[in-house]
């Protein structure tokens, strides 16, 4: 569990050989955060699996499944390890593999068995990002031109000929799925230009069809295939029409993704029908409205982002919740007044000053769980009654705060500027520690990393 010390305490302890798997965050005035190193590697040391064709599959924790989405967030903190670990660098590349031959065996589907069976398919969006996000930062890191396989180039011809299909549901798509309304093929709509979604990060169904986060990954995502495709394969018509598809969606957000909120004025939308109607509301589930920074689809000083932050931080947001020991989203996906980790976490990774960097630190100390991992949801006012204990997705999440914020990590880039994305500036989440102790806490994280690196070398991935 995250221990909690006094700030003093926590000096003296360091001055007198403080062990060095622990990782010490100051809180902004409050009390210094001691972080056991091991457990920012949790999620690989358990839940990364060597299979018998060469590639990792990734469960999601405690489902025997491999989201799509999961398990490409549940690499990306790690990915920045590949340039000086070869160890990181394949495991990267073998989980790029197995995603790879999960969205040929089923673009539609969100979730597979380790051998590539369909383990669920609700049709989301974000579930064909995430791949390319992963296979863009991994590429970025090594330049290993050796990820440009004949599956890669047809897994990123799927990935645009789906959207390009979705974008035009009505008169295209095939897909339906029993729990969607209207016999299973979803609300209502009027074609506005983004692609069509039945559920949403959350797996749970949409109320519209036109998940306004899902679609602004889906931008940043394209950008970054259209450069995959001509670097990776020389690809040019591919490269043009996934930049196409890009501009299509994002000024479809721009022209239908927008609510008007009493008191706070325009924000961006959680949903739409392109019929006029829209849901106001945040969720706790990534991609959200304010991970829109996090995934550089837009600056941390856009007019539009700050007033819809405003909005999902407040009372007025239906799923944004204040009791007991945290304040943070919900989700429609567990029970009324429950707070995802995951959500603190976004907040406090786009955050814009240390203090609120500090705050959702505080939080998470006080309702981890005692093996100091993150769960699912929490009932903020009684934290030991959670739900799913073994959350991988919440985990790696957390080791991306912790190695931003007590080691100055620096984050990944998601917006190719040479696919014509407009120049926007990216979000920089607050570092606590002074640079003294930034230095220390990466040594921790080093031995933590190189003991995982050793046994992941002898025993799984030789």
């Amino acid at each position: 569990m995250i221990r909690i010390l006094a700030l003093a305490a926590a000096l003296a302890l360091m001055g007198a050989g403080w062990p060095n798997e622990h990782i010490l965050i100051p809180t902004d005035g409050g009390p210094t955060l001691a972080v056991d190193a091991s457990t920012l590697f949790h999620t690989v040391a358990v839940d990364f699996f060597r299979e018998s064709d060469g590639t990792v599959y990734v469960q999601t924790g405690d489902i025997p499944a491999m989201w799509l989405r999961d398990s490409a967030a549940q690499t990306l903190p790690y990915v920045r390890f590949a340039q000086e670990d070869p160890v990181f660098a394949g495991l990267a590349h073998r989980v790029i593999e197995h995603e790879s031959r999960n969205v040929l065996t089923d673009p539609y589907a969100n979730a597979f068995t380790a051998d590539y069976k369909v383990w669920e398919q609700k049709w989301e969006v974000d579930s064909l990002a995430f791949p390319v996000t992963l296979l863009w930062a991994y590429w970025q890191r090594t330049h290993d031109a050796s990820i440009f396989t004949p599956r890669i180039h047809w897994m990123l011809q799927r990935i645009v000929s789906t959207y390009r299909c979705e974008q035009h549901h009505a008169t295209c798509s095939r897909y339906f799925y029993g729990e969607l309304p209207h016999g299973g093929h979803g609300a209502p709509f009027g074609e506005t230009g983004m692609i069509w979604s039945g559920f949403r990060p959350s797996d749970d169904a949409c109320i519209y069809p036109f998940n306004v986060p899902q679609n602004m990954l889906a931008v940043v995502a394209l950008r970054e295939l259209s450069v995959l495709a001509d670097r990776g394969f020389g690809d040019r018509a591919l490269a043009l029409d996934a930049a196409g598809l890009a501009f299509e969606v994002r000024s479809a957000i721009e022209r239908f993704g927008h609510v008007y909120a009493m008191g706070i004025g325009w924000i961006y939308a959680y949903e739409v029908d392109g019929l006029g109607s829209a849901v106001a509301m945040g969720d706790a589930n990534l991609p959200n409205l304010i991970a829109a920074t996090y995934f550089d689809y837009l600056s941390p000083d856009d007019a539009l982002y700050r007033a819809t932050r405003r909005f999902i931080l407040s009372n007025a947001d239906p799923y944004f919740y204040r009791a007991g020991y945290a304040e943070g989203l919900g989700s429609v996906h567990t029970p009324p007044g429950w707070i995802w980790p995951l959500g603190i976490i976004t907040r406090s990774l786009t955050a814009g000053s240390p203090g609120e960097v500090a705050d959702g630190l505080r939080a998470l100390a006080a309702t981890d769980g005692s093996d100091g991992l993150i769960h699912e949801s929490f009932d903020p006012r009684r934290p030991w009654h959670f739900t799913r204990a073994e959350f991988g997705w919440a985990n790696a999440l957390y080791a991306e705060l912790i190695f931003r914020t007590a080691a100055g990590v620096s984050a990944e880039r998601f917006a190719p500027t040479e696919a014509g994305a407009p120049f926007l500036r990216a979000a920089q989440t607050p570092v606590l520690a002074p640079t003294v102790l930034q230095w220390q806490n990466r040594g921790a994280i080093a031995m933590a990393r190189g003991r995982l690196s050793s046994d992941l070398f002898g025993m799984r991935l030789p």
